[in-house]
């Protein structure tokens, strides 16, 4: 047991959604106090760096609500209870821009926001890449557009590319073609 864990006394659920769950915990601080926490709870996510024969990183560009403008981010997209992360993986990149991997590794996995989400997103590299078929969801209108490394770090700079899971899996990816590993 951690000696900063912090117990729930009571909870209450504000909301059951699609993609989150909202509560309100009041909680035991270590120190004996009591506090509240606005937690949201997700089923979990997987993010794909798909990287084609000639360098370059597939993205999708698509028109993001929260933020009111369109960003180019990798494919991704939430996991299915009990879903297996790599499956998932595979869907969503077939669905989103009609590739095919027949090499995968995982890259890592992170929180998004620890402070208040319990989201995981399994990051997995997708290599020897073949054209499928896009099956996008009724409610996703998006355009996949390949760039270079290079290309991709400059629309970070011009905030095109603007989301921690995309920027994070080009940082890991440019971390193994820096250690010789991509």
């Amino acid at each position: 047991m951690s000696s900063f864990e912090e117990k729930t006394l009571a909870k209450e659920t504000i909301y059951n959604g699609r993609i989150i769950d909202l509560e309100v915990h009041t909680v035991s601080l270590p120190n004996g106090k009591e506090s509240t926490r606005e937690l949201v709870f997700h089923p979990g996510a997987v993010a794909v760096l798909a990287i084609t024969d000639d360098d370059k990183i597939v993205t999708v560009r698509q028109y993001r609500k929260a933020l009111k403008k369109e960003v180019v981010e990798i494919p991704a997209g939430k996991l299915e209870p009990n879903e297996d992360p790599l499956l998932c993986a595979k869907r969503e990149l077939e669905e989103e821009t009609g590739i095919i991997a027949s090499t995968w590794s995982k890259l890592h996995s992170f929180y998004t926001s620890p402070g208040f989400a319990d989201e995981l997103v399994h990051v997995y590299l997708a290599e020897d890449l073949q054209e499928g078929s896009v099956n996008l969801d009724e409610d996703e209108f998006v355009s996949r557009e390949d760039y270079t490394l290079d290309e991709s770090k400059s629309l970070i700079d011009s905030l095109d590319i603007h989301d921690a899971k995309t920027i994070y899996a080009i940082l890991m990816w440019e971390l193994r073609k820096l250690k010789g590993q991509a």
